[in-house]
């Protein structure tokens, strides 16, 4: 599918050059489920409008995409992935946006022996490996790994003291898990340790004791607009340390809701959020820049977000892991499911939007430290300040 803009003509759809060509014959099914309303909705309606962008056809085989919305709902993730498999017979399943939901789904798709594609953040979606994540990948970077990198910037600043907040779900667990494990090992003390509903409208409470304790430096593990809250109420209530957000929070939906009073914030983001920014030796700004104007041509200037480009690389593993799969069994069976999982595994040295990704039986999200820079918030725009360490 191409757009016009002015007298150039703009390929909306990246994913084809991975394609086969030939007559179609039989349908490739997959299932997506996403949130594209409540807590999470600014994270997932950018995936699901770029499942609009997707390939109609992979191998020879036309591809039927039947998108599902679990309204940010544990539950009704859970009943969605059990539709799509038992009613609809997808032979794969994409999703969800939040890491809780993404949990839920595991079993779903484990007892049915379904390849699954989550476009989630923690690291315990793919692993530790076994029976279940042997079935389930994902594209969004772990939390594990930008911990990482926010744990570095903070002692490479002279910070000794740190303070959490995050979600009270599996998300905020999985960001202190890691965060906390970091931080000791880096001699960085932890003085507060913090939760927060996504629903939640006030965070007084947990904000007063984060500033009792007054730390160096804080970090605010939520994603979407919802971690927004903490952020405003720090900077109300006069905090002059430093403010370090998840990469739960790249898009311009948050910035929107936190206006003025995000700026100066940091975070480890994924290349695709500053693209145009990068340098031109950053591995991944080709790749990047292909989603982004892939996006951009069909739904505006600046409408680009990091989290669509999960989506888009879910869309990119699955186009260039269908031909293999096409060799060993056909769509609607067990053969297929199977042999498109492995497929998925043996990924390598495919190009993202988000970074250069290459899988192994035990990673099944297979990107690298080219998969993360450090972003700050500046004149209320994000600005590439580095690689992240």
């Amino acid at each position: 599918m191409k757009r016009a803009i002015g007298n150039t003509l703009v390929q909306v759809s990246a994913v084809a050059v991975l394609l086969g060509s030939g007559a179609a014959w039989a349908q490739i099914k997959v299932g997506v489920v996403v949130s594209a309303t409540g807590p999470a909705a600014s994270l997932g309606i950018p995936e699901k409008n770029t499942f609009g962008l997707m390939p109609k056809e992979i191998g020879g085989k036309t591809v039927e995409y039947i998108v599902l919305d679990d309204a940010s709902d544990t539950t009704t993730a859970v009943k969605n992935t059990r539709k799509l498999i038992s009613e609809d017979k997808v032979d794969v399943i994409i999703g969800s946006t939040v890491t809780p939901n993404s949990l839920a789904m595991l079993d779903v798709a484990a007892e049915s022996e379904t390849p699954m594609i989550s476009m989630a953040a923690s690291a315990a979606i793919v692993g530790p490996m076994d029976a279940k994540r042997h079935w389930v990948f994902k594209t969004p970077q772990n939390d594990a790994q930008m911990a990482t990198a926010i744990t570095s910037h903070m002692v490479d600043s002279g910070f000794k003291t740190t303070a959490f907040i995050g979600f009270s779900d599996a998300y905020g667990e999985g960001w202190f898990r890691e965060f906390s494990k970091l931080a000791e090992a880096r001699n960085l003390k932890l003085v507060a340790n913090e939760r927060f509903a996504r629903t939640d409208t006030s965070v007084t409470g947990q904000v007063l004791k984060i500033m009792a304790a007054n730390p160096d430096s804080v970090l605010i593990a939520g994603s979407g607009t919802p971690a927004a809250l903490p952020q405003k109420m720090l900077v109300e209530r006069g905090y002059k340390g430093k403010i370090y957000q998840t990469h739960g929070v790249a898009n311009n939906d948050f910035l929107r809701v936190c206006g003025k009073d995000c700026e100066g914030l940091l975070l480890p983001a994924g290349p695709l959020l500053v693209a145009e920014q990068l340098p031109e030796s950053n591995p991944v700004k080709k790749s990047s820049m292909r989603y982004k104007t892939a996006y951009e041509t069909a739904y505006g200037p600046g409408s680009v977000s990091a989290f669509g480009g999960h989506a888009w690389d879910a869309g990119l593993l699955l186009a260039n892991a269908v031909p293999a799969a096409l060799k060993k069994g056909q769509p609607g069976t067990k053969e297929f499911k199977q042999a498109l999982r492995d497929a998925l595994e043996n990924t390598k040295d495919l190009a993202a939007s988000h970074g250069i990704i290459n899988m192994t039986a035990t990673d099944h999200l297979g990107l690298d430290q080219r998969s993360r820079v450090m972003v700050q918030v500046v004149d209320g725009k994000w600005k590439y300040v580095g690689e992240a360490k």
